[in-house]
Formats: structure tokens, sequence, C-alpha cells
């Protein structure tokens, strides 16, 4: 794994935990939130200027670990995702985190720290906007979407996690899920008809776009729903 090359957050144990809490191999994420806000990071993206400085971690058998970011770094996020993302029935942690000078990367964190992540974007005041985690293909390994500047670039990413790395899969251009200043990220995942599907926006945010994974190619079409809030609804209800 590119943990331990990767890993500058501290990882800090919270309360005694059991025996088989302490074994990293049976240590299962039960739930995830952030904590520590901190004004360090004057981005706002998110609507504010707080944003987050750890991550805790609430394991299934009792206790909590705390990632505490360096000074340099913030999470940079909503709320922190659970998926399955490597196939071993237990939940990996989806972030994102930023660095001060070299703007945002997604982050993927298990009950002993950091696991693997893409990237940083380069620049500061550079961010992602999560997309979904899903086997969007259908070939029994989980993908992981996101809009990459979604404000500027307006590119779809999509990776997936092998051997403790990130590896990428598709990219797609023309796509957005977030306005500057928004405290929400739009559109999602839906299955309907058997399929999973993105959605997200077109550039303009006239139309609600549905997109699809096939033998690592990115499909898309239009739906008639306009790309606002009570159009991705509908289009989450397959109507």
């Amino acid at each position: 794994m590119r943990g331990a090359a990767l890993l500058v957050a501290a990882l800090l144990l919270a309360g005694a935990l059991p025996a088989s809490a302490r074994d990293g191999a049976s240590a299962r994420i039960a739930a995830a939130r952030y904590a520590d806000p901190t004004a360090r990071y004057d981005h706002g993206v998110l609507g504010d200027g707080l944003e987050w400085g750890s991550l805790v971690l609430r394991l299934s058998k009792g206790g909590t670990r705390r990632i505490v970011l360096p000074d340099t770094r913030v999470f940079e996020d909503l709320a922190p995702r659970l998926a399955d993302l490597d196939g071993d029935g237990a939940p990996e942690v989806l972030a994102v985190e930023t660095d001060l000078a070299r703007g945002a990367r997604l982050s993927v964190y298990g009950a002993d720290g950091l696991i693997a992540a893409t990237p940083f974007l380069g620049q500061p005041y550079r961010w992602l906007a999560p997309a979904g985690a899903a086997d969007l293909d259908g070939d029994g390994r989980v993908e992981i979407a996101y809009v990459d500047r979604p404000h500027r670039a307006r590119v779809l990413r999509i990776w997936r996690l092998e051997a403790g790395r990130l590896v990428p899969v598709a990219v797609a251009e023309g796509l957005t899920n977030h306005r500057i200043g928004d405290d929400v990220i739009s559109g999602g995942l839906r299955t309907c008809g058997g399929t999973p599907e993105l959605l997200l926006a077109d550039p303009d945010w006239q139309r609600v776009i549905a997109v699809r994974l096939s033998g690592g190619q990115v499909s898309r079409r239009a739906l008639p729903h306009p790309a606002s809030p009570a159009g991705f609804a509908a289009a989450a209800a397959c109507r």
C-alpha cells in the first residue's frame, strides 16, 4: 500500500479499544465524521469559511480513531463517504483532502490511516466534488467518480482502488456537479433498469446528464429534467 509513504496525517487512538479492534485486520469502520472546524484555508467553496482539521472513525467493535491533519491541510468537504472499495466486505472512507499550497485530492482512508489518494490538483483554491462510488461497468469492481474543478475544468474522472493504489479508469469533459458557494453537491448515483448511472449537470446547468461507464469508455445522455434540485430528484427516482 502507498499509505506509509503518503500518510502525513497523525493517527491517534481516542479511547481504549478491545484487542481485536486494535488489530488492523479486524478493525472495521462503522461510521465517520469530520471534526475540529478550522478557518486556516480561506477558499469558502462550500459557502462558509470553515473546513475540517480531523476525521473521526467509529469502529464496529467499539472505540474511535482520529486522523488529525497537519496545519498545512484541511478536509474541504461536506461529509466523509463510506464504501467498500476493494471488495473485502469492510468499508473504506472517501474524503476530499486539501493542501493549502497544492489544492485538493481525493483520499481513501481505512481504520489504520491513509490507504491511497489521487494526485493533488496542483495549486491552491482548486477543488474536486465527489460524484459517487459503485460498480459502474458491471465487472464486479467498484469505481470512484468525482468532478475535477467543477467550476473551471468540469472534468469527470473515474478511478479504481487496486492493490492499495488508485488507478485511473476513464475521463470525460464537460460535466459538473457543484456551483461555487453551494452547500450541497448535486446529482449522485441512480440505478434504473439494473444499470448504475452517475447524475451530473451540463456545463451551463441546463440539463441533468446521465453518465454510464462501459469498456473503459464514458457515454452520456441528456435527461428531460432541468439541473435543479427538483430535476435531480426526478432523475434519481427514474422518472
